[in-house]
Order: structure tokens, then C-alpha cells, then sequence
């Protein structure tokens, strides 16, 4: 131990060769889904008003998300289901916080997932 206080706190450092790919592919997922939601807005209490809305930017990482997930779900198990069925939320609320929004089928991530309703 030491007297550095900073340091006691801090959580063991995980070699990254020993996280296993599902956890990895899992933790973008959930970070990617984070960041979209933020940029659409859904953190803050009036969504159309957020200092941090940016609708171009949820949708390049809304469009990852639906890559990662959808070349991903052989491999996802368990946390397939879960996974799916946020990027479908966020598709929807992007949908919604859309001036103009795109058909089904012509928004962010539907040409790896298909048309979102």
C-alpha cells in the first residue's frame, strides 16, 4: 500500500489480453450507446433545450453501434437481446428528436439492422 490516497482508491488494472471479447464488444456497446443518448439529448430534463444535443453526432454513433452489434451477435449470448433492444431506443429517439425524420429503413444504423418502427 501506499500513503497516496489517490492510489488506494483506484481499482486493479485488468491486463486487456485477459478481458474476454464479449466483455470487451459489450463495454463499446454500452459506451457508444451512452454517447448517443447524450447527443440526443435524453440525459438532460427538457431533451430539446440540451447543451449537449447533436443529432449529426448520435447518428455516426448510433450507425457504429448498429455495425457493432449486428457483426457482434453470434458472439453476444445473453447480452444480445439487451443490446438490440437499446440501439432500437435510441433509433426511435432519434427518430423523435428529428425535425425531419427519415423513412423507417433510412435512419441511423437501419441498413445493418433493417427498418426501425
Amino acid at each position: 500500500m501506499t500513503d497516496d490516497p489517490r492510489i488506494e482508491d483506484q481499482a486493479p488494472v485488468r491486463e486487456l489480453a485477459e478481458i474476454p471479447a464479449v466483455e470487451v464488444i459489450t463495454r463499446s456497446a454500452v459506451m457508444l450507446m451512452s454517447a448517443a443518448a447524450e447527443k440526443i439529448g435524453l440525459s438532460a430534463e427538457d431533451p430539446d433545450n440540451s447543451p449537449h444535443r447533436d443529432l449529426d453526432e448520435a447518428r455516426r454513433l448510433i450507425t457504429a453501434l448498429a455495425g457493432l452489434v449486428t457483426a457482434s451477435l453470434e458472439y453476444l449470448g445473453p447480452h444480445a437481446g439487451p443490446l438490440r433492444d437499446g440501439l432500437k431506443s435510441l433509433q426511435l429517439a432519434f427518430r423523435e428528436a428529428s425535425v425531419d425524420p427519415e423513412e423507417p429503413g433510412h435512419g441511423p444504423g437501419e441498413k445493418y439492422t433493417g427498418p426501425v418502427w
